[in-house]
């Protein structure tokens, strides 16, 4: 141990002459504690709820879609499908036709997102199957005590609730897909309900409804076409290199559209709060800066015999400003410790017994998600280091240029 750090350690826990700039040191220790803390316990919420909102837009809406451009759909997506299955990473693939209609009930009216699926395929690439909660994703023909044998169609379930239906009762949607003539006749055909799926993404469960590909094309007069074809990857990481190999292969007129595409505004805005709220913490550890910056400078000036004393003895410029940097870097790492380990015990606590409930009817989730990384950790441990030592540059600055006669005069 050099004796710059065996004296750094010797004045921080000495017990001063004045009580006051001990008072001051563990004030800085605590601020700093308590930035590092806050910081990890925000970053891992809000890893938290992105990753909840994201595993539920992806579990929607698949993780790559394959399209045309201005959605004139596929002609052949068997063929399609031949082209990409090699492509490494792609687990899943399932044709789906996406359009918006009019559904009707006997009680209300009101404008839908329909999305035709194959249930056999459609389950392996997305969460639909999961996300049934009352009766089956049953889209085949199917009858009602019966009654007269109609298509199956699952709805979302608030959209259910607005038109006040429960399994069994018939719905009639209107298509104006393909409308072209001034006064033809949009496109009509009944259903019947099958099953109520839920997400906790109210958008879709308000909007969407989902019946089988066959049902797509004749109510959408899409022939057999498709709108695309929708893909479940090993990794949702690997979206954007899948995406390109696949338009590469593919070229005009298909895209590979993939899940942060879609959701383009929702993900930017997350990624940016995340960092403002990072630059907006770090200043409880600024402030905690600014102590330490008073502190070492206090020391600075209780210590000024014992500088003196250092000096005559032949201690270098160099030698002060180590101690006192040294000082200012403990404070800091003590501090960055402490918070480190109050920060994983708190979210630690939250994910394993889950404090903190939320209201289910306003949230997606009923407690509030916690997911720690390890890379948050990294980031702000080295910020709170980084802060500290610049802090304690200019007092040990101060401490080093003093004059040794002039501090030992009056001794």
């Amino acid at each position: 141990m050099s004796y710059e750090l065996f004296i750094a350690l010797r004045y921080l826990k000495s017990k001063r002459k004045t009580g006051f700039i001990s008072l001051i040191t563990y004030i800085s220790i605590a601020g700093v504690v308590i930035g590092v803390a806050a910081l990890i316990i925000v970053l891992s919420v809000m890893n938290g709820f992105e990753t909840e909102v994201r595993s539920r837009f992806i579990g929607v809406d698949a993780h790559l879609h394959v399209r045309t451009f201005h959605d004139r759909g596929v002609d052949n997506y068997q063929a399609l499908e031949k082209q990409i299955q090699d492509i490494p990473g792609i687990h899943a693939m399932s044709p789906y036709i996406f359009n918006k209609g009019l559904v009707k009930s006997r009680e209300a009216t009101t404008g839908i997102l329909v999305r035709g699926i194959d249930p056999a395929t459609a389950v392996q690439v997305t969460d639909i199957g999961k996300n049934i909660k009352f009766g089956a994703l049953d889209l085949g023909m199917t009858e009602h005590e019966g009654d007269t044998s109609l298509p199956g169609i699952a709805l979302g379930f608030n959209l259910a609730d607005k038109l006040a239906v429960t399994l069994g009762d018939k719905v009639t949607i209107a298509s104006f897909a393909n409308v072209t003539q001034f006064g033809q006749m949009p496109q009509m055909m009944q259903f019947r309900v099958t099953g109520y799926f839920e997400t906790g993404l109210y958008e879709i469960d308000d909007n969407f409804a989902y019946i089988s590909i066959e049902s797509a094309q004749k109510l959408f007069r899409m022939g057999q076409r498709v709108s695309g074809l929708e893909l479940r990857l090993d990794h949702y990481e690997s979206a954007e290199p899948v995406a390109r190999q696949i338009s590469d292969r593919l070229g005009y007129p298909y895209r590979a559209v993939t899940w942060q595409d879609m959701n383009p505004n929702l993900f930017a805005w997350m990624k940016i709060e995340k960092w403002a709220m990072f630059i907006i913490l770090s200043l409880i550890i600024m402030v905690a800066a600014f102590n330490i910056i008073s502190t070492l400078i206090m020391v600075t000036m209780e210590k000024t015999k014992e500088i003196g004393i250092l000096k005559s003895m032949g201690a270098t410029n160099t030698s002060i400003r180590r101690i006192f940097t040294f000082e200012g870097l403990f404070v800091g790492l003590a501090g960055t410790l402490l918070g480190n380990l109050i920060g994983f015990g708190l979210c630690w606590a939250q994910q394993t017994y889950k404090l903190f409930a939320l209201p289910s009817d306003v949230y997606i989730i009923s407690w509030l998600p916690v997911l720690m990384k390890w890379s948050d950790f990294a980031m702000i441990s080295a910020a709170a280091v980084i802060i500290t030592f610049v802090a304690s540059v200019y007092p040990a600055d101060h401490a080093a240029k003093l004059d040794p006669v002039e501090s030992l005069r009056y001794e």
